[in-house]
């Protein structure tokens, strides 16, 4: 059993908000959010960091960026703007060893916050 936080939502171990799934992706809602509109979008497959990546993970990554745009025109922040943030690595902000995309949006962004997990 992992203890990957996210495993565990993929898996239904944690009950997550899900707002998108297929074969390969898996978004929801930030228990945490930093802005009105903040999902987090997730390979189903646990890759730990962005260092972490093989060639194979590249075709999943690019679904990623796919399912952000669509979450984005269905939350209706898409012509107003939404920030993508992707950390890797402790000193980066990461706090959960699976790589994931935070969508921000709902509001005017300002400067990078010093953190977002």
């Amino acid at each position: 059993m992992s203890d990957c936080l996210f495993c565990k939502i993929r898996d239904g171990e944690i009950q997550g908000d899900i707002v998108f799934e297929d074969d390969d992706v898996l978004a929801f809602n930030d228990v945490n959010p930093h802005a009105p509109v903040h999902v987090l979008i997730i390979p189903k497959k646990h890759i730990s960091t962005v260092n972490d990546m093989s060639a194979e993970d590249v075709s999943v990554m690019g679904k990623l960026f796919s399912t952000a745009k669509n979450i984005a025109l269905q939350r209706d922040v898409s012509e107003d703007g939404y920030r993508l943030v992707v950390n890797s690595n402790k000193q980066a902000g990461q706090s959960v060893f699976h790589i994931h995309m935070h969508l921000l949006g709902g509001n005017k962004l300002g400067p990078m916050v010093d953190r977002i997990d």
